[in-house]
């Protein structure tokens, strides 16, 4: 049973989350709270192995209390976080804290939202509860995933097709796809790359309006160039695009530039942006030229996608066990063949700076 408490200073995001939670199977509301303070006494009576919790509250904010407890007892917190610019700088700093995912919520029509979000909203909590922490009361847990539609593939943006012969070009691509932990993972690998790196375009699970945050906070702790995406922007060494949450990015082979296409479409492999999607545009279009690096993430989105890469002569690489957050998207991969070599996150840069 996966215990969740909740932390938010709006009641109906309390009771609608409440009410969503219960018709989980394995999954229980063990309290919520109005604000930190309420939220520390029940804890001391009982833990929980996930947190949902706000960020601007009464008394004491959700970053600090964040902080608190990854200091004392780390524990799985998923964010729920409104769709401001304000609230996206506040989420990155959560999510640089240790915070694993994010909701969003608007500031208005608020409780038909978060119902709609329903499925999202279950599958974040069974990623945030496989969470890896140091934390010896709380087990693994062994509910089954939640039954879902038939998923998109990345059909539905690129039709399948043989790679062809690519353009002349020495660019080099380096295309990176991650999910739950993969905010913590890509500033450690980013920020040991220096300014001369590859080009890399990455996929990063994540909500609208908060990927222009998450790329600013990235640019200033970076030696290369970080930015959101966007169409036409050239992939070249010292620049790191990251996908624009809420849309999918490609990659398209320009003469002999390689630049990023932002698009629109359904959700691939539950996910907008989505890794397959990005590497299978990364197959079509720099083939041996680009490697491919899958990271934590709960899921399978970018195994498909990484096979391709493989396929079309592509160095591909997934991020081990020990060091994943979750180890789901790259577990995956790795049963499908896709990989060419395993790594520990820590070693993943050094792997980077070797293909340029």
């Amino acid at each position: 049973m996966i215990n969740v408490l909740i932390v938010d200073d709006s009641a109906v995001v309390r009771q609608v989350l409440t009410d969503q939670i219960k018709k989980a199977a394995g999954i229980e509301v063990m309290g919520s709270a109005r604000d930190p303070i309420l939220a520390m006494k029940m804890m001391e009576k009982q833990w929980p192995d996930v947190i949902i919790l706000d960020i601007e509250m009464p008394r004491m904010d959700g970053i600090t209390f964040l902080k608190k407890i990854m200091s004392e007892h780390p524990t799985p917190v998923v964010i729920c976080s409104t769709l401001t610019g304000k609230g996206a700088e506040a989420t990155m700093q959560a999510m640089s804290a240790g915070a694993v995912d994010i909701i969003t919520k608007p500031k208005a029509g608020l409780k038909g939202f978060l119902t709609e979000l329903e499925s999202q909203m279950i599958h974040v909590i069974r990623a945030a509860a496989q969470a890896k922490f140091s934390r010896n009361h709380t087990k693994k847990s062994s509910v089954a995933p939640t039954a879902v539609k038939p998923k998109l593939s990345a059909d539905v943006m690129i039709p399948q097709t043989q790679p062809s012969a690519m353009a002349k070009t020495t660019d080099r691509v380096i295309a990176i796809g991650t999910s739950t932990g993969g905010t913590q993972a890509l500033e450690q690998v980013l920020t040991r790359l220096p300014r001369t790196a590859p080009g890399i375009i990455v996929v990063q699970h994540m909500p609208e309006q908060f990927t222009a945050a998450f790329a600013s906070r990235l640019n200033s702790v970076c030696e290369m160039t970080v930015k959101e995406a966007e169409t036409n922007d050239r992939v070249m060494p010292g620049l790191v695009l990251i996908a624009n949450g809420g849309k999918h990015m490609l990659l398209r082979l320009s003469g002999a530039q390689y630049r990023v296409e932002i698009k629109d479409g359904p959700l691939v492999s539950r996910h907008r942006p989505s890794v397959d999607v990005l590497f299978r545009s990364v197959a079509n279009a720099a083939g041996s030229n680009a490697v491919g690096i899958i990271m934590t993430g709960m899921g399978d989105d970018g195994a498909k996608g990484l096979k391709e890469m493989h396929n079309a002569g592509a160095y591909t690489v997934a991020q081990d066990e020990n060091s994943c957050v979750v180890y789901g998207m790259p577990k995956e991969a790795v049963k499908l063949n896709a990989v060419d070599q395993v790594l520990p996150l820590d070693q993943i840069p050094d792997l980077i700076k070797s293909k340029s």
